[in-house]
């Protein structure tokens, strides 16, 4: 005994079977008074009352359906893909799920699997069954809307070892297949042909699997190498390989590894060829509920027809206090989920005047007509742009969601206007410029950590910017005629757009221009509430775009360059009452102070230093001390040293690095 005290506490995490054996009741002997507190996802309960018998009462429980609904995971959905073969057996053994729901299987166990359960592991690894499983996962696999990675679980080692060969024949022909399709393809189906087929030819798939004594002749008897499978686990990293949703291994096939406490949030689809129940199955399918971008659901297809299995386990451990309502629903609740997010939006484009099925049916001209007009329409005000863009949005992930279902192919026709209209509304908008954000990320790292380079990649289209609006180069008249027989809301969202992203670099670069965003903000607003029509919008967007272009060269006609401009307005600003020889005295001094920082005091780093920012501050104070004039009293001469400080330091990094290299 360690001691009889009664205020111990012995904290436990993934209380599993390690906590119910001789380990656990050597802890309890050595601490016989001590309270004992448990953690666990997947309490032992049914015919293992364990957990409560151990353990006592449940103080808390957060099931499956309340991490769903606080966005912690994702729902998830089933998909029964059971091939013709397969014999459905409602009594399926109950000592064969035990059997399988170990951690893992030695070749001893694996053997006496094989002894014991003859008929129904002769029916699962039959060649014929797995043959046609083979060819339904690349099928389905490569149909996917979200091309998330997959795990496909087998029943044992060689079935996995099996079913990679069949898969990587199939996945062949597949390619084969999609490029003959492609040589009798239109010009509209080309480009996702040869996306699809590019994703194929570079996709990496893998078997993992735990090492066992004499695996090499075990396997060589069954007809199988297992040699080149152990030499890729043995020399490549394949878990970082897979949980990298970038690197081309999306396929892994496993019997009894990664199917716990392995987390990939980018993996979205489970196909289960395997026996589970109770805690081995909700361990499992958790492998495709992780929270990833783009990722609406995950997906679990059975082959081996776990879903009694499955509702029995849900029963147990996913509902809980969450309502009654089963985290794991069958794939047709994503159908009723995209025919509803299609009626919202069909009724949303019906209240501004726009018929999709019209569109739908259109071709040629006629089609673009009508999508322009759409456009028109559903641009009226902001609020009605938000709420389309968040439908189609929704509509799209959903459609994503529901492929490579066949079902999908219904509503192919409906999502397709949808999306284009869509398109043409974000097109509105130049592309985003990501240099603010690039040197956000650099301030932050520049008081984090060391330095490092990072490269962030601009997506775009290059062939086409229709869609800018070049304000410095624009011709007001030509614009304002252009506006009299052009779409007035469509026009006026691109130079909204084209002026808003103008205004912000100008900011960026200059903070005492905040009164041009307020006046921008301000507009705006009046335009979306009503106050303003389109004429007078567009009347007065032309007049902001033109202050805009003034601003802009104010610093020619001030003999300044931009960076001056921004220390010589943050001490003119709010204007102070002084003489033209001391407005240019401030000029002068706004240039000396700007040239002796860069000479020598914005070093590498500066900003993480004490003393490098502190020398930054006394060379700021020293040269306004010296060469201010008088019309700057103790209290304003603060106010002013303070601004210019932190606009040094906001907008310059050390080593030349500064928010105007990039401009």
């Amino acid at each position: 005994m360690l001691s009889d005290r009664r205020d111990i506490i012995v904290i436990t995490d993934e209380a599993h079977r390690s906590q119910y054996d001789t380990l656990a009741m050597n802890m309890r002997t050595a601490l016989p008074n001590a309270s004992f507190l448990a953690f666990t996802g997947t309490p032992l309960i049914i015919g293992e009352e364990k957990t409560r018998q151990v353990f006592g009462e449940y103080i808390s429980v957060y099931d499956f359906q309340q991490s769903v609904a606080d966005g912690a995971t994702v729902p998830l959905y089933y998909e029964n893909r059971i091939p013709e073969l397969q014999l459905v057996n409602e009594t399926l053994n109950e000592d064969m799920e035990r059997l399988l729901e170990a951690a893992e299987l030695d070749e001893a166990q694996e053997k006496k699997l094989e002894r014991e359960f003859a008929r129904e592991y002769h029916l699962i690894t039959r060649d014929d069954r797995l043959e046609s499983v083979a060819k339904d996962l690349v099928e389905h696999f490569t149909g996917r809307g979200f091309q998330g990675k997959g795990m496909m679980i087998c029943i044992d080692k060689a079935t996995a070892i099996k079913m990679y060969d069949k898969v990587k024949k199939h996945w062949t022909a597949k390619i084969t297949s999609l490029q003959a399709e492609l040589m009798r393809s239109t010009d509209a189906e080309r480009r996702d042909i040869k996306e699809r087929i590019a994703r194929m030819k570079e996709t990496d798939m893998a078997v993992v699997v735990s090492q066992g004594q004499n695996e090499i002749a075990d396997m060589s008897e069954k007809g199988l190498d297992i040699r080149p499978h152990r030499k890729r686990m043995v020399e490549e990293d394949l878990e970082k390989k897979f949980k990298d949703p970038d690197d081309p291994f999306r396929l892994v096939f496993v019997c009894a590894m990664w199917m716990t406490g392995f987390d990939v949030p980018s993996c979205s689809t489970l196909y289960l060829d395997k026996p589970m129940r109770n805690h081995t199955l909700m361990q499992t399918i958790a492998r495709a509920n992780r929270v990833f971008p783009d990722k609406v659901s995950g997906l679990i297809v059975d082959y081996a027809g776990v879903f009694r299995n499955l509702e029995r386990a849900l029963a147990i451990y996913g509902v809980g206090g969450g309502g009654g309502k089963k985290p794991v629903e069958d794939k047709s609740a994503l159908v009723a989920a995209l025919q509803q997010a299609l009626v919202e939006t069909k009724s949303l484009c019906t209240q501004q005047g726009v018929n999709l099925a019209s569109i739908q049916n259109a071709e040629g001209f006629s089609r673009v007509e009508l999508l322009d007009n759409a456009v028109e329409a559903l641009i009226a005000s902001e609020e009605v742009k938000r709420r389309y863009l968040d439908l189609a949005n929704t509509v799209q992930r959903l459609y994503k969601a529901v492929l490579p279902d066949l079902r999908a192919h219904e509503f192919a026709a409906e999502v397709s206007p949808i999306k284009v209209i869509a398109d043409k509304i974000r097109a509105l908008v130049p592309s985003a410029d990501i240099t603010q954000v690039m040197e956000q990320v650099e301030a932050l790292l520049d008081q984090s950590i060391a330095m490092e380079g990072y490269f962030i990649r601009e997506v775009s289209d290059p062939d086409n910017d229709e869609h800018l609006i070049d304000l410095s180069s624009i011709d007001f008249e030509k614009l304002a005629e252009k506006f009299k027989t052009s779409r007035k809301r469509t026009l006026n969202e691109k130079l909204k757009g084209s002026v808003g992203q103008k205004l912000m670099a100008m900011v960026r670069l200059n903070r005492t221009r905040m009164d041009y965003l307020e006046r921008f903000q301000q507009m705006i607003a009046a335009y979306n509430a009503g106050s303003l029509n389109p004429e007078e919008f567009f009347r007065q967007l032309l007049k902001f775009a033109q202050s805009l272009n003034e601003e802009e060269k104010r610093g020619v006609s001030e003999q300044l360059t931009e960076e001056e401009l921004a220390l010589f307005d943050l001490l003119m600003k709010p204007p102070i009452e002084m003489s033209d020889a001391d407005r240019e005295k401030v000029k002068a001094t706004a240039k000396e102070l700007l040239a002796t920082l860069k000479s020598n005091k914005l070093v590498l780093d500066w900003r993480k230093r004490q003393q490098a920012r502190a020398a930054v501050r006394v060379a700021i104070d020293k040269l306004l001390d010296d060469h201010l004039p008088r019309a700057y009293t103790p209290e304003l001469f603060r106010q002013k040293s303070t601004a210019v400080f932190q606009h040094i330091y906001d907008a310059y990094y050390g080593s030349g690095r500064s928010v105007y290299v990039a401009a």
